[in-house]
């Protein structure tokens, strides 16, 4: 089912930022932090065509896993995964930083870009790199066409992080048209890390293994440090695109004959006019389907998070492209873990994150950013499970924190409880106890069709509660069973207007939703 079915809002509330309640899909599609692993990778770089939401196909080039080669996927609990010979982003690199001193991955490249391209490579910044073979390059070994060059990478223990790679060769082409990755590197935690991020796992992950849920993390802290715990991870590339380069690159490589350019150092790169704005290789609403989807064999990766109230959320954020983009995600600041791989500690104090709250995560070109994003529903002043109907017994009893944690496998896990059987509706159309400031639009007038949850609660029978036995028009079908997916719906996308449209048409571009679930339903990342 198409992301594009995520429409219409009802109403605007706060938690720091506007947020809408919106039509969560029958089928979810989700992502991890899919990629290959290892401590040897053998790649290509190849051309290909890009798909996009307005039906163009966008000629473009791309790093992708050589023929013969055959990569370990991560998470192993995510199926599925492809590797072709030519993808956008770039194959996600993930390595296993060494406890002491340091370790080696070895990254192989042969150039399959057409003759005219020219050499091609990659730059790791932030890392010693040794080569061999290849043709020296301005800022690297290169290879030429048809030829490979190896890179030997550096990894010390402290190299955790998300870091990136990209072409370092006629950049403001190469780049561009697509020749661009991820490299993580995990950490090798210490006790104290450990400890802590066990101490933590037994709040979450007990919850969600309670729920059926797998563990789809990379590692239980992005960092060797006791504050860098997380419970869920995400992995956003941010970048632009002009077609006009890419249809210049195109007329070049396909030309033949007498009078056709030798080489690509004609493709005018300014004036530079982008018409896509992407999230791992997507637009939306295409970034919202399933990563592997068959339907974008060289854009693997897409961007749907997902997470229940109480949560950790690691973001992984890179600026790939030339611009700089202010994402912003609704529903709460993002706490800065990180930038290129660093920790930001206290001055004063070490053991203490130093990173400040982001209103956006801004992204500059080839800056990568870690930080947790946190939601829980405190500050809303309402109950948002919708309790207090008659013949409820649900409880909350606050732990130190003021959250509901005695019992991981209650659907009001993590409830802030200082707003428990607190009304929000004044008369509410369904079960929901009234009382409250609003008086709230009956949902089945408001909405049209099963493809809104058409309440402001998170389920697991939030449906059936606020609206009631009155069946939702057209059909009195509910897509969004009443015992399944029925919970909030933040849309993150750019703070540049211009960036969330596709070919200049909106919604599109850089845009995407996050969706905070309800305990009871079960998130499955490998879906």
């Amino acid at each position: 089912m198409r992301a594009i079915h995520v429409k219409k809002q009802l109403g605007r509330l706060r938690q720091g930022a506007a947020f809408a309640l919106a039509s969560l899909l029958a089928v979810t599609a989700r992502a991890a932090v899919p990629g290959i692993t290892g401590a040897s990778f053998d790649l290509v770089a190849t051309p290909a065509y890009l798909s996009q939401p307005d039906g163009a196909t966008v000629y473009s080039w791309g790093y992708g896993c050589a023929a013969t080669a055959a990569p370990a996927f991560a998470p192993t609990s995510v199926g599925g995964g492809t590797c072709g010979t030519m993808q956008v982003p770039g194959p996600t690199l993930i390595v296993q930083a060494p406890s002491t001193g340091t370790t080696t991955v070895t990254v192989r490249l042969t150039n399959g870009l057409p003759a005219k391209a020219g050499n091609t490579s990659i730059l790791f910044p932030g890392f010693s790199v040794a080569t061999s073979g290849g043709v020296a390059g301005l800022l690297t070994q290169e290879a030429a066409p048809g030829a490979s060059v190896t890179y030997a990478l550096t990894i010390p223990a402290t190299a955790a992080g998300t870091h990136a790679y990209y072409s370092g060769t006629q950049g403001d082409l190469q780049v561009e048209m697509g020749l661009y990755g991820a490299l993580i590197v995990l950490p090798n935690v210490s006790s104290a890390t450990t400890a802590s991020c066990s101490a933590a796992d037994t709040r979450n992950l007990a919850a969600e293994k309670a729920g059926g849920e797998v563990d789809y993390r990379l590692a239980k802290a992005a960092y060797d440090h006791p504050a860098s715990c997380y419970d869920r991870e995400y992995l956003f590339q941010f970048s632009e695109m002009d077609p006009k380069v890419h249809r210049a690159a195109e007329e070049i490589a396909t030309c033949s004959g007498v009078g056709c350019p030798a080489s690509m150092s004609g493709v005018a790169t300014e004036p530079f006019h982008p018409g896509y704005y992407m999230i791992n290789g997507r637009s939306m609403p295409d970034d919202m389907d399933p990563a592997y989807a068959v339907q974008y064999p060289h854009q693997p990766y897409n961007g749907n998070p997902h997470m229940h109230p109480g949560e950790l959320v690691l973001l992984r954020i890179i600026g790939q492209g030339r611009w700089q983009h202010p994402f912003h995600e609704h529903g709460n600041h993002v706490r800065l873990l990180a930038r290129d791989g660093n920790l930001l500690l206290s001055k004063g104090d070490a053991t203490k994150l130093a990173g400040p709250l982001l209103f956006t995560t801004t992204t500059t070109p080839g800056q990568t950013m870690d930080g947790i994003f946190y939601w829980t529903g405190k500050g809303l002043n309402w109950d948002v499970y919708g309790h207090g109907y008659a013949g409820d017994a649900s409880v909350c009893t606050p732990d130190a924190s003021g959250y509901y944690t005695a019992d991981p496998t209650a659907p009001n896990y993590y409830e802030w409880c200082a707003d428990h059987n607190k009304a929000l509706e004044s008369k509410p159309f369904g079960q929901v106890a009234g009382g409250g400031p609003m008086t709230l639009p009956d949902p089945n007038i408001l909405t049209n069709g099963p493809w809104y949850s058409g309440t402001p609660y998170l389920g697991p029978d939030a449906l059936v509660r606020a609206i009631g036995a009155t069946p939702i028009p057209p059909s009195g079908t509910i897509a969004n069973s009443p015992t399944g997916e029925a919970g909030f719906a933040y849309m993150w996308h750019s703070h540049n207007e211009r960036e969330i449209t596709t070919g200049n048409i909106f919604p599109g571009g850089m845009l995407m939703m996050m969706l905070v679930d309800p305990r009871a339903f079960p998130i499955d990342e490998s879906k």
